[in-house]
Formats: C-alpha cells, sequence, structure tokens
C-alpha cells in the first residue's frame, strides 16, 4: 500500500525553482497579511459592522485559508530534492479544498443575497438581514462545504493505492489522485465532476441571476447611492469571475494533461486569495477609509512619540 505520494510541482528547473520560490513566498506573506489586514478593520471600525462586511470578513478568512492549505509546501518543495507528501498529508489537502472551495462559492452567494437585498429592497434591508441572519448564512456556507468535501472523500479515502504514487501537480489534486488508484475509477471520475460540477453551477446560476437583477435595478436609478451601490457591485462581480473562472475550466478538462490545468490551479488556489484583498480595498472607499482612521489612530501617536 502507498504510504506517501510524490509531488512533480511547476517545474523541474532548479534555477526556476528557486526564482518561483521567492516569487511564492512573498505571494503567500502579502496574501495572509491583506486578509488578516481586512479582518481586523471590519473587527476594529464600528462603521464596518454591517452585513455586507460581516461577510467579507468571512470571505478573507477563507481565502487565506485556500492559500495556505498547499502553498507552504509547494514553497517547500521548490528548494526540497525529495518532494513527497504522506498518505494522510494528501487526505487532508483535498478535503480542505473541497471544504473552502464549496464554502466560498455558497458564500459568495450570500454575499449576492445580501446585495440584493440591500439594493432592491432597501426599507426591510435591517429587518431582513440581521445578525442571526448573517451567522446563519455563514454556518451554512461552512456546511455545504463541508457536506461537499464529504462527499467527495467518503469514496475517495477506501479506494486502494498499491503502485503508481507520482502527482502530476503542486498539491494532491482530486482528479489526479483517484487516478492512482489500483481499481477501475470511471464511476468515480464522474461521481467527482457531478457533485462539483452541479454545486458550482448552482452558485453560478443564482450568482447571475442576482447580480443581473441588481443591475437592472441600479441603472433604473440615477443618484449617488446607485453609483455607490455599482461600484460596489462591481468588486463583487469581479471576484465572482476570478473565482469561477478558473474552477469551471478545471472541471470541465477535469482529467486532461495539457500543462495549462496547473496554470489554472496556481491561479485557483494562490492568486485568487490575492487578488480579493485587493479588489476589496482598493474599489471600496469605506474599506480606505477605515484602514486611515485606524492607522491615524494606532500609528500616528506612536511616530509622534
Amino acid at each position: 500500500m502507498v504510504s506517501e505520494f510524490i509531488l512533480l510541482g511547476l517545474t523541474e528547473f532548479r534555477e526556476l525553482q528557486l526564482c518561483l520560490f521567492l516569487f511564492f513566498s512573498i505571494i503567500y506573506v502579502v496574501t495572509v497579511l491583506g486578509n488578516l489586514m481586512i479582518i481586523f478593520v471590519v473587527k476594529l471600525d464600528p462603521q464596518l459592522h454591517s452585513p455586507m462586511y460581516f461577510l467579507l470578513a468571512n470571505l478573507s478568512f477563507i481565502d487565506m485559508s485556500l492559500a495556505s492549505f498547499a502553498t507552504p509546501k509547494m514553497i517547500c518543495n521548490l528548494i526540497s530534492e525529495y518532494k513527497a507528501i504522506s498518505y494522510k498529508g494528501c487526505m487532508a489537502q483535498m478535503f480542505f479544498l473541497h471544504l473552502l472551495g464549496g464554502s466560498e462559492m455558497m458564500l459568495l452567494v450570500a454575499m449576492a443575497i445580501d446585495r440584493f437585498i440591500s439594493i432592491c429592497k432597501p426599507l426591510h434591508y435591517k429587518n431582513i438581514m440581521n445578525h442571526h441572519v448573517c451567522i446563519g448564512l455563514a454556518l451554512f456556507s461552512w456546511t455545504t462545504g463541508f457536506v461537499h468535501t464529504m462527499s467527495q472523500m467518503v469514496f475517495t479515502v477506501t479506494l486502494p493505492f498499491c503502485g503508481p504514487n507520482v502527482v502530476d501537480s503542486f498539491f494532491c489534486d482530486l482528479p489526479r489522485v483517484i487516478r492512482l488508484a489500483c481499481t477501475d475509477t470511471y464511476i468515480l471520475e464522474l461521481l467527482v465532476i457531478a457533485f462539483s460540477g452541479l454545486l458550482a453551477l448552482f452558485c453560478f446560476t443564482v450568482l447571475f441571476i442576482s447580480y443581473s437583477i441588481i443591475l437592472i435595478t441600479v441603472r433604473r436609478r440615477f443618484s449617488t447611492r446607485s453609483s455607490k451601490a455599482l461600484s460596489t457591485l462591481s468588486a463583487h462581480i469581479t471576484v465572482v469571475v476570478l473565482f469561477f473562472g478558473p474552477c469551471i475550466f478545471i472541471y470541465i478538462w477535469p482529467f486532461s494533461k495539457i500543462s495549462i490545468d496547473k496554470i489554472l490551479s496556481v491561479f485557483y488556489t494562490i492568486f485568487t486569495p490575492l487578488l480579493n484583498p485587493i479588489i476589496y480595498t482598493f474599489r471600496n472607499k469605506d474599506m480606505r477609509k477605515a484602514i486611515r482612521k485606524i492607522k491615524k489612530k494606532h500609528v500616528s501617536p506612536r511616530s509622534t512619540f
């Protein structure tokens, strides 16, 4: 029985591995610090204690976790000669990938529902999106992610791995690991595509319908509030496109051998969690204002002292 898997990583060229080590180390640190900044700013600024920013802080936590489930291991492997991961470590990577991926999909739907109620039902917004509803939406997102990953892993952990153990990726990608099993996995491969595809299709459909209705509603209004809402919506839609673009492509061609899969996996697991705090920070006036206020309150007195 296989006790470990060998991860081939992104490249075999030593010089390029060193460059990628420095590059991804910086990207990972910036990603973690950027998402932590959003979480703490939302926590510290009373003006950001609203449903939208509560859900945004949850998104930042998921993004930070999504960047951490495989990136540190990939960075270590770039400067290591023996690029192995234990069987349990491999299963854990696949578990957390689908847990966090499924949770983020549903959380993006929750954020779309929040914007829909805020713009289309502004008079009832505070009554509908109360504290209990926000917590319920966050818990429902995590529950969806847990059910999604368990539907994948309950079949995967029972597979016999008795021969090949080389994974052509920088992390344990579920479709690639399944193909290494010493049994016919055709049905399981179809189930993986079906489960992930149905969840992604459902979330994307709800998001598309919600944002279409919101944009139509916003276009009918010509006020300052509408322009502010349109700016917020553009950030939400950008994040949705960045998240679902690579996700849809990976699961349309999940068992292909083309190298573009690795590029999309890097974008999905590393760059998307980095871009989210950048998008929400630089495109959101309230967030920029809160950062300046906290900086002025906590940094300026020390500097003058």
